[in-house]
């Protein structure tokens, strides 16, 4: 069974630890550079979009400029690292978070066709990526939740 990958589904995890392994390190940072590029481009084109009031695009747009953007890194991590990493113990609500809200952004722009809620499902998307950013940086999390308490304490 684990020959067949259905226990590791990523295969070897030294070789598909790092996407495209035969790639030079100068290589990788170019994948990198073009998915993020490209991700920001179509993030661009989402909020082009949303001002034609085209609110199906913008979700499918905007979900899957967030998914380049989140998959470029995997050419500097590789994949089994970064997904490791997404759902280590103090980011997987985060990353939870952030799936949910885009499979929820695409259903409700394909299939309820309501702008209101892809834009909600795009602000629940938009926040949980910045909550799971912050976890990258030390004591950003906390410093944010001292920031909103004290806002909220002082109101």
């Amino acid at each position: 069974i684990m020959a067949l990958g259905f226990l590791n589904p990523f295969g070897d995890e030294d070789a598909q630890n790092e996407l495209c392994p035969s790639l030079s390190y100068e290589h990788r940072l170019y994948g990198f550079a073009g998915c993020l590029c490209l991700g920001i481009f179509m993030s661009i084109l989402s909020w082009i979009s949303i001002f034609q009031r085209n609110f199906t695009m913008f979700g499918i747009l905007f979900t899957i400029s967030n998914c380049v953007t989140i998959g470029s890194s995997m050419f500097l991590a590789g994949p089994t690292s970064q997904i490791k990493r997404m759902f280590s113990e103090n980011r997987m609500i985060a990353t939870g978070v952030y799936i949910v809200a885009m499979i929820l952004t695409l259903v409700a722009a394909l299939v309820v066709k309501s702008g209101l809620l892809v834009i909600v499902c795009c602000i629940v998307q938009y926040l949980a990526m910045i909550w799971y950013a912050l976890s990258y940086i030390p004591f950003a999390r906390s410093m944010v939740k001292n920031c909103f308490s004290g806002a909220v304490s002082a109101a």
